[in-house]
């Protein structure tokens, strides 16, 4: 008969405090993505569309 290949012993499960990092790494990563959406915004509505794309473009430019 065959055998599994890993059995629920064999399973590594995770503490608290590993789950507990990994909480504060995600809320932090969203927590910067939501910062990085708001000053986009900020920008757009006080320099306007068309100072907002030129800045856009003059660093994505600088960068190659």
């Amino acid at each position: 008969m065959a055998q599994p290949i890993s059995t629920q012993a064999g399973m590594m499960t995770a503490t608290p405090r590993q789950g507990r990092v990994a909480s504060i790494i995600v809320w932090s990563a969203a927590t910067l993505g939501a910062l990085a959406v708001l000053g986009a915004a900020a920008l757009w509505f006080h320099y306007g569309t068309a100072v907002f794309f030129e800045m856009i473009a003059a660093g994505i430019s600088a960068c190659f």
